[in-house]
């Protein structure tokens, strides 16, 4: 892939995560706490949705794309299963009428129902169309594909503030069904050759088993992985308020900005680490970039320590608890990223059975640290017990990985991930009765780091200098 398809693909991620910082922020002034609350669960349902109903024929089509000659025919047969079942699963909940709205935001409207229905089928159909997109390497319609839905969610509740529309619940999840529906608009109307030329496309029986037996499997690995990243909104959801919820997501949101740093890293990383490999360069080049992200991902932290009080600039005051409970939930975008530099050894050995155990086992001690934490610390216990969690996570993959493969130097790996996480998890809980203290860990740290990895500080500058230097920058 060339670096204009990558930077093609990465504007959807690193756009969809900074109007996604934008856009729940604005919410927060216009709808109550309790129905940003409500929303959050209506993106886990749709997270866990997608990914069980696809039952792994999602990569399955991926893995066979390249395999075969007729590729609307895969499209059919990597949907039809799943998609059927997801009807079949909707039209017996829907006949109970306001039941699904009633599981998930404790109202039994069955327009409510309706609407959610509505959103799982195109949030479903949207991620199978969006494969079609990656595949074929049209990068720049995938990136809009993307974005568009944020906008048009934008767009939507702009005129709800300038028409003076009631900032009622309905009207908020009306907002959100039409800009998933859309984003699946658009998907179909992208990629309109494939899914017409699929529909008559014969059923290969046979081919189909054959795709079902390779993504089963991976059915587990995708619920804990998911269950790592969503479980903590569950538990908030069952054992406090829609309120306490509703203040996690918005300090999710805030958190998400670190996301652009997983999305363009995974981008360009996993075939770059790849061809390393392959020419033997692979552990020297490994630990560098181990060593430069690391760095990065402590002053974050500690950008995030000494300057979260900057969002309650932003939001009502009903909020003002988001400042602490942000920096632990920058925990899971921040390691997971840094465990992308430490796990290579999994992919390279083909083991992806101990990826699954990593997210397994992180996912069993979210469960743990969700059900101790919560009754006593609500949305600060669940950022906690997350960022507790993605710590194991990095250690588990980072283990396996050397298990795998081959050893690799990570005591400051380990300690400065230790410190930023009991910093994370001091701070969430008791803040705001220690804050000048805590003003004082982080700048220390920063301090540290800074010396710590003065070599990378000076290499980065440097070439960023460089860069500056050149024509086309003047």
């Amino acid at each position: 892939m060339t670096p204009r398809k990558i930077a093609a693909f990465a504007i959807g991620p690193i756009g969809a995560a900074l109007l996604s910082l934008i856009t729940l922020p604005i919410i927060t002034w216009f709808f109550s706490q309790e129905d940003v609350g409500r929303i959050a669960m209506l993106q886990v349902t749709v997270g866990f949705s997608t990914l069980l109903f696809s039952l792994g024929l999602d990569q399955a089509y991926v893995r066979e794309f390249h395999e075969v000659d007729d590729r609307p025919g895969l499209l059919k047969r990597a949907l039809l299963p799943g998609l059927s079942i997801l009807l079949l699963s909707l039209t017996v909940l829907l006949s109970f009428g306001g039941t699904l709205a009633n599981l998930l935001f404790e109202r039994s409207e069955w327009y409510l129902s309706f609407l959610i229905a509505i959103v799982l089928i195109a949030a479903f159909l949207s991620r199978f169309l969006s494969l079609v997109l990656r595949m074929n390497e049209q990068g720049l319609a995938f990136s809009m594909s993307q974005l568009l839905p944020k906008l048009v969610l934008l767009a939507i509740i702009g005129s709800y503030v300038v028409l003076d529309i009631d900032k009622s619940l309905t009207n908020l999840v009306l907002a959100n069904t039409a800009a998933f529906l859309f984003v699946c608009a658009v998907f179909l109307f992208n990629t309109h050759k494939e899914w017409v030329a699929g529909i008559t496309a014969s059923v290969n029986w046979h081919h189909m088993k054959v795709m079902l037996r390779f993504g089963f499997p991976l059915i587990l690995g995708s619920i804990a992985y998911w269950g790592l990243t969503a479980i903590d909104k569950v538990f908030l959801r069952t054992m406090t308020s829609f309120e306490e919820l509703g203040v996690y997501s918005v300090a999710v949101s805030f958190a998400g900005a670190a996301t652009i740093l997983q999305s363009v890293f995974s981008t360009v990383w996993a075939p770059t680490v790849y061809k390393w490999a392959s020419t033997g360069d692979g552990i020297e080049n490994v630990n560098k970039v181990s060593r430069y992200i690391l760095g990065l991902v402590v002053i974050m932290f500690c950008a995030a320590g000494l300057f979260s009080w900057l969002v309650t600039l932003f939001l009502p005051d009903n909020y003002i608890s988001v400042q602490w409970i942000l920096v632990s939930c920058l925990g899971a975008p921040l390691l997971y990223t840094l465990s992308e530099t430490t796990v290579v050894g999994i992919g390279i050995s083909r083991r992806s059975s101990f990826s699954m155990l990593a997210s397994l086992g992180a996912f069993i001690i979210n469960i743990l640290g969700n059900w101790l934490m919560i009754p006593n610390f609500g949305a600060a216990g669940a950022a906690v017990s997350t960022c507790i969690s993605f710590w194991v996570f990095f250690i588990l993959r980072t283990e396996f990985s050397i298990y795998l493969w081959k050893p690799m130097p990570r005591l400051l790996l380990y300690t400065y991930t230790a410190l930023v996480v009991v910093g994370a998890t001091i701070v969430t809980l008791y803040g705001s009765s220690i804050y000048v203290y805590m003003l004082v860990f982080w700048s220390l740290l920063l301090i540290s780091v800074v010396i710590t990895f003065k070599n990378e500080v000076l290499e980065s500058i440097g070439f960023l200098n460089d860069k500056l230097r050149k024509p086309e920058f003047r």
